[in-house]
């Protein structure tokens, strides 16, 4: 996996850093910090850990066990656009993986990959709690789109790209 650039990213590290400042002399701090280092990369790569565990002198393992650890912590880079395609019950039996076999074949990703242009992701998950609707893909954060065909994804990603 590509870090990332140290040289580049110094205003980032500098955003990072005015953060911890703050919060200086506060126990349990490390999550708010990952999650602070996560919303300004996108991600937390080696490098950023490292930094973290120099910044909080703590052990970069103590570090990654909890990035490990919780699944709101992405060790990849993520598309502006995260979807993601349900694959519980419910959805894949009325089709979800013939879904995900379109949006990985018309973005031209494997999962979890970011597109070239960086604007989406793609993410099977087990269960977004709407099998009434299944089968179903979430885009970000809010925008849930339900009962779908597998022709229905060259539409979502357009509605995408153009804005």
């Amino acid at each position: 996996m590509a870090g990332i650039d140290v040289v580049a990213d110094k205003g980032k590290l500098s955003k990072l850093d005015e953060y911890i400042d703050t919060l200086k002399n506060k126990d349990g701090i490390l999550i708010n910090v990952l999650h602070k280092a996560q919303e300004i990369f996108g991600y937390l790569p080696d490098e950023v850990i490292d930094h973290i565990a120099d910044r909080l002198n703590l052990p970069p393992s103590k570090i990654f066990g909890v990035v490990t650890f919780y699944n709101f912590f992405s060790r990849k880079p993520k598309g502006k656009y995260q979807v993601k395609i349900c694959l519980g019950t419910a959805c894949y039996v009325k089709g979800a993986g013939k879904i995900l076999e379109r949006f990985l074949e018309e973005l031209g990703v494997q999962p979890e990959e970011v597109t070239q242009d960086g604007l989406f992701s793609v993410h099977p998950v087990r269960c977004l709690g709407a099998c009434s609707m299944a089968p179903v893909v979430l885009v970000g954060e809010r925008d849930f789109y339900g009962r779908l065909t597998p022709n229905d994804v060259p539409t979502i990603i357009k509605k995408y790209r153009e804005g």
